[in-house]
């Protein structure tokens, strides 16, 4: 219907929160729309009443973008089952927000935080490929075999998955660096346990373009108008949706595939590196025989120096006491196709 705009989108774009979260709320019956309990899936018109939680839904609130240095011990979820502090008590921000992805109680470092919920999906989604980097420090000296196996890809048992490929650097004798392009519970002390090691400490220190510095622990600060203007330009083309829903639409969902450009037929190797051949410094043009499909290169004429290939055997020429066979005096490179 012309001018609505379904619940969980306006509850988002409010910035009361992600629509995932808005959902729930629905569920929980916690969101009221003219005064009647909402249900999930419902449009709002302009003019309606929405009240969330005991809260009036007011007009869309100025863009919050925070970078958190999250310390160890407060919880990214707002559930109390751990009676451990949360983020959004801890920091205790004026408008309301919340944080694009987790960090579980045991791990510390960068927590992006804002209101804009439509951007939360646009950088969590594993299919919209956007990196998260993390330091990290285990128990056992770091080797070789250990960084390979984690870069190629780790099989963890109880979520019944094998890990995406990543990139993964020494840092010290127990200390190393790993970027991820995904988001599964726990990831990195799932991968280290399925090989025998454990996590000491884990920091995430970047997400996407968004570098934690000299941050120090507990505290915040707003994105620059660069960073915020680059995550903007990063996530732009990137989709809500989960990876298969995006692939039946047509979306494209990896960013790697929009900067991608299809290649030219024929040759795709360094420039230059295969050319006409030339007599006396002076470069030949191609030529192209038509009607047959096939492309003719380098044409020569008889006399030149230049290697010449020689045409196919014919049968009679296997058969012994053949006389051998002639030479074909027109070097030819067929094209691929």
């Amino acid at each position: 219907m012309e001018g609505t705009i379904r619940l969980n989108k306006y509850l988002s774009d409010a910035g009361v929160c992600s629509r995932r979260e808005a959902d729930r709320l629905v569920e929980e019956g916690k969101v009221r729309v003219d005064g009647e309990i909402a249900v999930m899936g419902m449009q709002i018109r302009p003019g309606q009443k929405v009240v969330c939680d005991g809260k009036p839904v007011g007009e869309k609130e100025k863009p919050v973008f925070l970078i958190v240095n999250k310390p160890r011990g407060i919880v990214c979820t707002t559930s109390d089952k751990d009676h451990a502090e949360n983020i959004v008590e801890f920091l205790n921000y004026p408008q309301r927000i919340y944080p694009v992805g987790r960090l579980d109680k045991d791990s510390e470092g960068l927590l992006l935080m804002t209101n804009q919920g439509d951007i939360v999906n646009k950088i969590l989604r594993g299919g919209n490929a956007h990196e998260k980097e993390y330091a990290v420090a285990v128990n056992h000296p770091v080797t070789e075999e250990f960084l390979k196996q984690m870069c190629e890809g780790v099989r963890i048992e109880d979520l019944d998955v094998t890990t995406k490929p990543c990139r993964a650097w020494k840092t010290g004798s127990h200390t190393f660096h790993i970027v991820l392009t995904q988001g599964l519970n726990r990831q990195i002390r799932r991968m280290c346990r399925a090989l025998d090691y454990h996590v000491m400490n884990l920091k995430r220190v970047r997400i996407m373009n968004l570098q934690l510095g000299t941050l120090k622990r507990g505290e915040y600060r707003e994105l620059t108008e660069k960073e915020l203007g680059d995550l903007m330009r990063m996530v732009e083309g990137s989709t809500n949706l989960p990876a298969r829903e995006a692939a039946k639409l047509g979306k494209i969902v990896d960013p790697a595939k929009r900067e991608r450009k299809t290649g030219s037929s024929g040759y795709q190797g360094k420039p230059g590196g295969r050319k006409p051949s030339d007599k006396n410094n002076e470069r030949k043009p191609f030529e192209k025989k038509t009607g047959t499909g096939k492309i003719w290169r380098n044409v020569r004429q008889d006399g030149e120096i230049k290697p010449e290939k020689k045409a196919p055997a014919s049968p009679e020429s296997w058969k012994p006491g053949a006389p051998e066979r002639k030479e074909h005096k027109i070097w030819t490179t067929r094209s691929r196709g």
